[in-house]
Order: structure tokens, then C-alpha cells, then sequence
């Protein structure tokens, strides 16, 4: 059976070269256009989301259509950031390593000039460059575009929204007049139709899907917060997916390395990428997360323009970014090539109606979530570390020679008490850090007094003393809404809504208050209840039992962490849950958390003890 892009029209040396590189049926974008940009006779618009290949969208045709015997420049391709203008060139270069005589320069700031002179000096067929850096070569007169037959401008929305309307302008004056320019973006806003209009003549247009929205397998979810509590609340999404590989979007420079550096001393495996970097300082930084040395990188949006790593589970918004269109942007960063991915918003209540725009944008309804509660972090994190045991590959030539000692010092424990010690190493600091911590979601109704601290609304039937607040084993996993589980509750209980008080959904349980006179009513009804072929169980709340912290586990809180190696559960540490480590946060002390080194470090003010 023929290969899929040979029937796109793609020669054989190249098609071997990107089957290694694991390419095996063509993307939507890639299976559309290849064959109308082959013919090499059209402008072209191809709008797509972020992570749908449109890199060899482009760049195989490229590769077809021009003459690699000569060695003056024939292809222009501009992009908004130096991450992507290096990742389209080494992808160029990829594609290409089968053919003679190709070559590829990339022209961006940060880098030296000379270098990238020498390299055009040599003979160049293609020039990927970021607008700044190409127009201060053309201005040194050092490059000749008078014979470029192609020009492609990639990811042009966000060109435009970094201000190089007039840079793109002028290099384009450079260009000659029947050259083919193709543009691909992710958005299609004014100033990128105006661009169309401007340099093409009757494009051929492409839309996968429809215009701005966002990649249909992406779940968004969003966190509401009070703001003192943003960055504790960061954390215990973060401590509740054990395996997470994110990227989380801050709206400055400041903040950006702000939270990089409170997550560090926290103990995660977090760094930062913002402009202030320099390009030597961005590389190392991209191939730690490349090589998944990093879990979270923290970023502003245009340093992040251009990353394409692959199998990023989470996008986080740490801030909302101004621009709703870039909402778009950060949220293509996962569920790249197919895939799915996560992207979450953490908002206060005065930022749902940017949700609701958001939603409008991309077509896509936002997953109101709850903030976990110590009781729910501590679970997934623990039952995180029984399935990496369960699932380790073990060397079984290495620990042979070990196997007779262990067996040994084992071999008084039955095989429950090993499970249980084991176990116990890194539950016992977990039980400790998350005791008592406080809950930190928000609704959407809450309302506020005037020092910004939340005011719980009353209960719907008199005062709190009047009702008592019961335990249920359903929640959100489930399905359910705070709605849903009060029509639930009601059918099973024959009891009226009108008489339930406050409702608090959470991930495997839920609590409802009711009326004292309905408690026995209650019971009744739930004494044999199956939900879903799960038996359904109520309890009388503990007074301690909001976050799972009285006697029904003994926990709740959120933030304890440790970070191994760049892989997903860690174990055990120190954390500050009361937010931003910069502002005055109490530290609270687990047992020391696990450096990348693998050496364990116990904090006790001043003291370092290391073995």
C-alpha cells in the first residue's frame, strides 16, 4: 500500500525522511493543502489551530517546488518568535536530510548577527526569521530577495499582535510582485484579513473548522478563587494531577518569574521563559521541558509563541491573557497532533464574564471545577504512587544480586505489613502537611464584604443551627452538579428542595445541610440506595469533617509535594499552602522534600542535614 503522503505528491527521500521521524497519515491541514500549495500557482490563507502540523503544511511543498542546485534565496518564511523560527528550521532541516545541497538559515534576535551573515554569505535557499532581526539584515544590504518565488507568514495573528505590521511591511516591499505568499494562522482578526487583501491576489482558503475556535480536543476547565488564595489553589491543582507535563501562562515578566521561583523553593520541578532571558538562557531552559527535566513551565505569552513539545497535558492561566484571541494560543499548546489535553483558567469571581467571551471565541463550554481538598489530593497522589510501583519496570539482572538481603530483612513481615510500611513512608507526611487546610473554592454567587473576604450566603432556610450537614459518597466524578444532587437527593428522600440548605459538591463525596426534623427521613431513605450499581451511603458530618479533616481520614489541606526527576509523583516535602512564597506566606515543614539530584533535604530552619 502506497504511503499516504506519497499520493499527497511527496518525493520518496523526503516522505523516508519524515516516516522516522514518525509521520504516518497526513493531519487535515497537511492532507488539504499540500496538494494546492504543490502546484505552487496560488496564494494561499490556511487557517488552523496551533499543534495540526502545519509546519510540513508547508514546509514539505517548499521542499518540492524549489531549485536546491541554486543558492540564492527562493523561500521567505516569517514567524513571531525565535522558538518557533528555530523549530520550523531544524523541522526544514528534517524533512530535508535525505536531499543534497539543501540549506536553511535562521535569522533571529538574541543570536549573533555575524553568524547568521557568514551562514546567508554561504548560499541559502530558504531563510526562516523572526521580522526585527530580517529587517536589520535587509537594511545592511545582506541579503538579496529580488528572485524569492515564495514568502510564508506563520502564525500571523500573533505577528500582527507583537506590533510587526510595519516590519512585515517592508520586507515584503523587498519581495517581487508575482512571488506566492501563503499565510497561516490560528485566528482570523481584522489586521490578518487587511494582510491577505494587502499582499494576495485571489487566495485559495482553507479552514479547518471553524474560524477561531479552539481545537475541539481540548477540556477546558475553570478554578474560582478568592486572589490571596491563587497561588495555593495553583498548587493543589497542580498536587492533584501527579503525572502532569504543563505549561502555565502568566501576564508579565515579573509574575512570570515570580511563581517560577516560588514553585522552586516549594519544591516542584518548575522554571520560567519570559523576554528578559537570554537567548542562552532560553535554550537551556527549552531543553530541560523538552527532554521533560521540567513538569511546569511558567511563561508569558510571547516567550511561549512557537513551543512545540510534544504530549503537554495541561495548559494553565494563571492569569487570563488580555487579548481573548490568545486564549486560543495557550490552549494549543496541548492536545498537539491529535491528542488530548487539559486547559484550565484560575479566575476570581469578577472574571466569569471573560469566561463566558472566551466560551463565544471558541466555540467551547467551560467545565466549572472544584479546588481539591487536602482529603482529595492526598488520595490521588498516594494511589498515584501504587500505580508507578505497580507499573515499574525493574532490572531484574542488577537487583538480583541484592534480592537475598532484602528477603532477609523482610522476612518477619507478612506481605500486608510491607505494603502497609511501604505505603506509610510517604502517607504519614502526607497526613501531616494537609491536616486541617482550609477550603478554597469560591462560587460564582458569592458575595464579598468590602476587605475583599468571602461572606458565605446564608442558608436558604434560617440559620445554620437549625440543620445539620450530612456526608455523602457522591460527587462531581460522578457527574454531578450542585442541581443535580439536590433533584437526587429529593427523589430519594421524598424531602422539598426548599428546605435543603447549603450544598458543597467536591470529587468523590459531596455535603448538604438539612433540616434537623428531616435527618432520620433521610437515612431512611439512603438505607439501601444504589447509585449506578454503588452503594450509596449518608453520615452525620463531623464538626471537623469540611475537608476531610475530623474523623473520617484525619486529612485535608493542599500543597505538599516533591518532585523526582521530572516524572509525575514525587513524594513527600515541605509547601507553603497560604499563597505566593514572596508575600509572607506561613511555611509549613513535611520531611524534607527529594532535589533532582536524588539526595533527600530536611528543613529545619537553617539546618541542611544530607545523607
Amino acid at each position: 500500500m502506497n504511503n499516504p503522503f506519497l499520493e499527497l505528491g511527496i518525493r520518496h527521500d523526503i516522505v523516508n525522511a519524515i516516516t522516522e521521524l514518525g509521520f504516518e497519515n497526513p493531519t487535515p491541514i497537511q492532507n488539504q493543502s499540500i496538494p494546492v500549495l504543490l502546484t505552487g500557482s496560488n496564494d494561499f490563507v490556511g487557517l488552523a489551530q496551533t499543534g495540526t502540523g502545519k509546519t510540513a503544511a508547508f514546509g514539505l511543498p517548499l521542499l518540492e517546488l524549489l531549485d536546491f542546485e541554486e543558492n540564492y534565496p527562493q523561500a521567505l518564511i516569517l514567524c513571531p518568535t525565535r522558538e518557533l523560527c528555530l523549530q520550523i528550521t531544524n523541522d526544514l532541516k528534517n524533512y530535508s536530510k535525505n536531499m543534497q545541497n539543501v540549506n536553511v538559515v535562521a535569522v533571529y534576535g538574541g543570536a549573533s548577527i555575524s553568524d547568521q551573515l557568514r551562514q546567508i554569505k554561504r548560499g541559502v535557499q530558504i531563510v526562516v526569521a523572526t521580522p526585527g532581526r530580517m529587517l536589520d539584515i535587509i537594511n545592511r544590504k545582506a541579503i538579496d530577495f529580488s528572485q524569492v518565488q515564495f514568502v510564508v507568514l506563520d502564525e500571523a495573528d500573533e505577528m500582527l499582535n507583537m506590533g510587526f505590521q510595519e516590519d512585515i511591511d517592508s520586507i515584503l516591499s523587498t519581495t517581487p510582485e508575482d512571488k506566492k505568499t501563503w499565510l497561516f494562522s490560528a485566528t482570523m482578526p481584522s489586521e490578518v484579513r487587511r494582510i491577505s487583501k494587502k499582499y494576495m491576489t485571489d487566495p485559495f482558503e482553507l479552514t479547518m473548522g471553524e474560524k477561531n475556535t479552539g481545537n475541539a480536543n481540548i477540556e477546558h476547565e475553570y478554578y474560582i478563587v478568592r486572589a490571596r488564595d491563587k497561588y495555593a489553589a495553583f498548587k493543589r491543582i497542580v498536587d492533584f494531577n501527579p503525572e502532569i507535563f504543563g505549561i502555565v501562562f502568566c501576564r508579565t515578566k515579573i509574575e512570570t518569574q515570580e511563581i517560577a521561583e516560588s514553585l522552586v523553593k516549594d519544591g516542584y520541578n518548575a522554571d520560567s521563559l519570559h523576554g528578559d532571558l537570554s537567548q542562552q538562557q532560553r535554550d537551556r531552559v527549552m531543553k530541560r521541558y523538552r527532554e521533560r527535566g521540567l513538569q511546569l513551565l511558567i511563561a508569558t505569552d510571547v516567550a511561549a509563541r512557537g513551543i512545540d513539545v510534544n504530549d503537554v497535558t495541561h495548559v494553565i492561566n494563571y492569569s487570563l491573557p488580555d487579548e481573548i484571541e490568545n486564549y486560543t494560543h495557550r490552549s494549543g499548546r496541548t492536545a498537539r497532533a491529535g491528542k488530548t489535553g487539559v486547559s484550565i483558567a484560575i479566575v476570581n469571581s469578577k472574571e466569569i464574564g471573560k469566561i463566558r467571551q472566551i466560551e463565544r471565541v471558541i466555540g467551547k463550554k467551560f467545565i466549572k471545577a472544584e479546588i481539591p481538598t487536602g482529603f482529595d489530593v492526598c488520595e490521588k497522589q498516594l494511589f498515584g504512587l501504587i500505580h508507578k510501583v505497580h507499573n515499574v519496570e525493574v532490572n531484574e539482572q542488577q537487583i538480583e544480586q541484592y534480592l537475598p538481603r532484602i528477603m532477609d530483612e523482610f522476612a518477619d513481615l507478612s506481605k500486608e505489613d510491607i505494603i502497609k510500611r511501604f505505603a506509610s513512608i510517604e502517607f504519614n507526611s502526607f497526613l501531616e502537611y494537609y491536616k486541617n487546610a482550609p477550603d478554597l473554592n469560591v462560587t460564582e454567587d458569592t458575595r464579598f464584604t468590602r476587605d475583599g473576604a468571602q461572606g458565605e450566603r446564608p442558608s436558604r432556610s434560617g440559620s445554620n443551627a437549625d440543620f445539620t450537614r450530612l456526608f455523602i459518597n457522591l460527587g462531581s466524578v460522578d457527574g454531578f452538579t450542585r442541581g443535580d444532587l439536590l433533584g437526587y437527593f429529593c427523589n430519594q428522600t421524598n424531602i422539598v428542595g426548599r428546605t435543603i440548605g447549603k450544598i458543597d459538591i467536591k470529587g468523590v463525596y459531596s455535603f448538604l445541610e438539612v433540616a434537623n426534623g428531616d435527618v432520620d427521613q433521610a437515612f431512611n431513605a439512603f438505607k439501601s440506595a444504589q447509585y449506578k450499581g454503588r452503594e450509596v451511603r449518608i453520615e452525620v458530618s463531623a464538626e471537623g469533617d469540611r475537608d476531610r479533616g475530623g474523623d473520617r481520614g484525619g486529612f485535608g489541606g493542599g500543597g505538599y509535594k516533591k518532585r523526582e526527576g521530572g516524572s509525575g509523583y514525587g513524594g513527600g516535602g515541605n509547601r507553603r499552602e497560604g499563597g505566593n512564597s514572596n508575600r509572607g506566606s506561613e511555611r509549613k515543614e513535611g520531611g524534607g522534600f527529594r532535589d533532582f539530584s536524588g539526595k533527600r533535604r530536611e528543613d529545619r530552619g537553617e539546618r541542611r542535614k544530607r545523607y
